[in-house]
């Protein structure tokens, strides 16, 4: 049986803008300018965000393209004091393990120049973190369940859009990979179908924080990219 032609929109991509090429390349500059500005931060400001803030820049990741269009992507948004308590205590006892001899030297030595350790304290200071859940598969009003196509990449391609409206709106941020990280299916609620995949740490940088040099060295245009 074929399928129905899929229905479309009357005006043909009524959001699309075109600008001049000498606009295109200023705001791509512009834009390029911005996300060279963004920085991993480590001392967070207990002061809080608004949220406002925080559901704007959700609705941001929520515009990025998915497979299907089913986006399979949930976040959890914890202020609650407790929670992040409980955040931090779970997250600290995977890291004394990964440094205590889970990990391999080589992961240990690449980490080094980031003067990363077990104690995560952001994970209580900062006003908001987010985890970010990937969802395996959809289920239907009637309980039945249907398949999620391209879920890393289209969880992974979400979470850029949300690291970089955060940055936009003037926040810092911290993107934190526990391994594994099956606590925060308990601690925030959600059905065990529901990977989790980053916490994000966001909110107001310390007065006088500092970061590593390395964090600040990126690849040239040539090492990341060629023109075939």
């Amino acid at each position: 049986m074929t399928a129905a032609p899929a229905p479309f929109v009357e005006e043909p991509l009524p959001s699309y803008r075109e600008y001049p090429q000498s606009e295109m390349i200023d705001r791509a500059e512009g834009f390029l300018a911005e996300l060279r500005r963004r920085r991993t931060v480590r001392e967070f400001e207990v002061r809080p965000v608004p949220h406002e803030v925080i559901a704007s820049c959700l609705l941001a990741a929520g515009t990025a393209p998915s497979g299907a269009n089913q986006q399979p992507w949930f976040f959890s948004v914890i202020t609650d004091p407790e929670r992040k308590r409980r955040i931090r205590e779970a997250a600290e006892q995977e890291e004394r393990e990964f440094y205590g001899g889970k990990a391999p030297q080589e992961w240990l030595d690449a980490l080094a120049p980031l003067g990363t350790d077990p104690h995560k304290p952001f994970l209580e200071e900062a006003p908001v973190l987010i985890a970010i859940f990937a969802q395996k598969y959809g289920v239907r009003p009637d309980g039945s369940r249907f398949s999620h196509y391209y879920v890393p990449e289209s969880v992974g391609i979400a979470a850029g859009f949300l690291i970089a409206a955060l940055h936009h709106a003037g926040l810092a941020t911290l993107t934190h990979t526990p391994s594994p990280m099956g606590f925060l299916n308990e601690i925030c609620e959600r059905p065990v179908s529901e990977k989790p995949v980053i916490l994000l740490v966001a909110g107001y940088p310390k007065p006088g924080c500092k970061v590593p040099v390395h964090g600040g060295l990126k690849k040239r245009l040539d090492q990341i990219a060629s023109w075939l």
